[in-house]
């Protein structure tokens, strides 16, 4: 089946977490109207461009989009619909904070067309909630998951891990209440200290240590075990599901398919003349706003790509999947043979190592491969 998906950015934060690196913005005033209106015209400029078919996902993303009205996340879905139709059982995911004045419009959300709720939970613990900014509880946590499980039967949540000073033992007890709360979902990110945000600042300060690369990874591997009596799979490197519950419109970006991506800061990948185009739109909200008032759209940049890029890009990230990468669709979209952007001596070495596998039709990094996948795609790609 072929996917194709749409993703709307809010990039506006009551606050900004001291991790985060995401094209997010706080602003004591939103006009929302403004911005529902620029929304709604840069998705019509690209239904105008690039219409290959229905849609089979949709992403609110931000900044965080639970601080949208629900009532413009309605409008957003039914001139989506409108403009490009949907697929059966079309995925439309939002995602949320877990705060109580949040939390109170999930049923409003529901009734607006989302019909599946991703929440930035990041711990079950004060202390490190307190310690990665978050303007939540323990305790918001976990009332906000039981009301999520009330109004939608797809939900996830994120969970930061490898946090400072964070014992096995401390985790495994958290990880027991995660699994309590989850349905069939769970995203699981690795703490880093990224450029430019606050936590460079006091990283570098020495005022917190990350777990060694050794402690992270046993962290990790636990997880991978538990989670696994439970039926749940790695069908990424982060993200964890069972009963088919993946997240199809992530699937749209791992498996190299297209997407749109409308509002400040927003990316896109989309095909046509055997190429794929990158796009990106003016970051800032108030630069992307003036854009879309000014010319219909808010486009800061597109490239159309090369052969190697796209072939680089879709390796890198097929091989994050636990299915991996397909040789024939890999052909039909690069036109040409996988092997032909693959380092030969570098491939053996890292399949006799078994570093990855290969059957003649699937290219897939093993366990031991995916907690090295950064440095192993560097190896295998000519």
């Amino acid at each position: 089946m072929s996917l194709f998906g749409l993703y709307i950015h809010w990039p506006f934060c009551k606050s900004r977490c001291p991790y985060c690196d995401y094209n997010a913005h706080v602003r004591e005033r939103v006009d929302v109207a403004a911005f529902g209106e620029a929304l709604l015209q840069d998705m019509r400029y690209w239904a105008g461009r690039h219409n290959p078919g229905k849609l089979t996902s949709i992403f609110f993303g931000g900044g965080t989009p639970s601080l949208m009205p629900p009532e413009l996340a309605a409008e957003l879905i039914i001139e989506a619909k409108k403009l490009w139709g949907f697929a059966d059982n079309i995925e439309i995911t939002l995602e949320a904070n877990p705060t109580s004045s949040e939390a109170k419009n999930f049923s409003a959300l529901r009734d607006a067309g989302v019909n599946r709720l991703s929440m930035g939970i990041q711990a079950l613990d004060d202390q490190y909630l307190k310690f990665l900014g978050r303007s939540h509880s323990a305790t918001e946590a976990k009332e906000a998951i039981k009301l999520a499980a009330k109004y939608f039967d797809r939900y996830s949540f994120d969970i930061i891990y490898a946090r400072p000073d964070q014992t096995l033992n401390h985790w495994r007890k958290e990880l027991e209440e995660i699994l309590t709360l989850m349905r069939d979902h769970l995203s699981l990110y690795q703490l880093s200290v990224e450029p430019q945000t606050a936590f460079a600042t006091i990283y570098a300060r020495g005022d917190f240590q990350l777990p060694s690369d050794d402690h992270a990874a046993a962290l990790y591997d636990y997880t991978l075990n538990r989670l696994a009596r439970e039926n749940f799979a790695a069908y990424e490197v982060s993200n964890f599901a069972r009963n088919n519950d993946e997240c199809r419109h992530n699937m749209v970006y791992w498996q190299y398919y297209d997407y749109i991506g409308i509002g400040p800061g927003a990316h896109g990948r989309i095909s046509g003349n055997a190429r794929k185009t990158a796009t990106n739109n003016h970051k800032t909200p108030e630069a992307w706003l003036s854009a879309v008032q000014k010319n219909g759209n808010g486009l800061q940049g597109e490239e159309m790509l090369d052969q190697k890029i796209i072939a680089k890009e879709m390796i890198l990230m097929n091989l994050r999947l636990l299915q991996g990468l397909d040789a024939t669709r890999f052909r039909q979209v690069v036109g040409a043979d996988m092997m032909q952007f693959i380092d030969n001596k570098n491939f053996e070495f890292l399949r006799a190592q078994d570093f990855i596998k290969f059957d003649g039709k699937i290219l897939s990094a093993t366990a031991t491969g995916r907690n090295c996948l950064n440095e192993l795609a560097a190896k295998l790609i000519a």
